[in-house]
């Protein structure tokens, strides 16, 4: 009878094994963070931190983060991206944390309406820039790091968000030229709080899937079209840009999907990670990146 009940929950254990989904569930042990510089400007070392997961596949996706902070400050070293970065490599991702170059640190005009809308512009440029460049470095390793480059989920918080959005959606207002970047393709982009300066440059081409998280009266980032940071027309700091309300309206003119969760009343707190959704974001990214199902959902929370 005992060997019995241990063959039976023998079997039983095999098929809640078999019941697991990769990209879904924490599947994997995760290895000990890799750091690789991926370029040195203005004195700088810009890198990558790297999370992967231990005895998966030898191409596995790819997601690259960019952490918000005004562009004054923030590291990729923080405590809720590292959890992320944990997590999304349990599942089966290699998943790269970046920093970039700070433009805004030490400014006493900070990235507000004091600041002028040409220099906003520029800053979101740079790091725009150095996005696609770590997004490159891990094409170019992709046999070094075990990736499929077919397969390169990209997102960013707050400020990381914009230079995200910004390259994925704007790359014709970010780039002079797209040649060094011709060759990088994105399967989808996670936003928490972002905008990009205009809408109207999204194209069928580029109209990437996304997955957004913004509060309706988010105070610095809009939710929709307003200025950056509300500032006044007559401010040096004045700059309309699309959030991520009309972001999900010009996609949904190209059939493309999405996932967008809007909180009432809620303000600028969404950047942080929306970890009691990852549930929903995982099963969007398996649906839609790998099944190439469609999926266009509004949540209001």
């Amino acid at each position: 009878m005992k060997r019995i009940l241990l063959f039976l929950l023998f079997i039983l254990s095999l098929q809640s094994i078999d019941a697991q989904e990769k990209y879904i569930d924490s599947l994997f042990k995760v290895d000990q963070v890799r750091t690789e510089i991926y370029a040195e400007k203005e004195d700088e070392e810009l890198i990558i931190d790297l999370y992967q997961p231990v005895n998966s596949d030898t191409k596995r996706p790819l997601i690259v983060f960019m952490h918000g902070g005004g562009f004054a400050g923030g590291s990729p070293k923080n405590q809720q991206e590292n959890k992320f970065a944990k997590i999304a490599a349990s599942k089966g991702y290699v998943v790269g944390l970046i920093s970039y170059r700070l433009k805004r640190r030490a400014k006493d005009s900070g990235f507000g309406c004091d600041f002028e809308a040409s220099g906003k512009i520029k800053t979101f440029q740079l790091a725009a820039e150095d996005f696609m460049d770590a997004v490159n470095f891990m094409k170019i390793n992709a046999s070094k790091f075990s990736i499929d480059p077919e397969y390169i989920i990209v997102g960013g918080s707050s400020a990381g968000a914009e230079a995200v959005l910004n390259a994925v959606y704007n790359p014709d207002l970010m780039f002079e030229s797209e040649e060094n970047y011709k060759d990088l393709k994105f399967s989808a982009v996670i936003s928490l709080a972002g905008a990009i300066v205009d809408t109207r440059y999204i194209k069928e081409n580029n109209a990437v899937p996304g997955i957004f998280f913004h509060g309706t009266e988010d105070n610095l980032v809009p939710y929709a079209t307003a200025p950056h940071h509300y500032c006044d027309s007559n401010k040096p700091g004045y700059l309309i840009l699309d959030g991520s309300k009309t972001i999900v309206e010009k996609l949904a003119t190209f059939n493309t999907s999405y996932l967008f969760y809007t909180f009432e009343g809620a303000q600028h707190e969404i950047s942080g990670m929306p970890f009691e959704y990852f549930p929903e974001v995982f099963n969007f990214l398996k649906e839609v990146v790998f099944e190439k199902n469609k999926i266009q959902s509004k949540i209001y929370q």
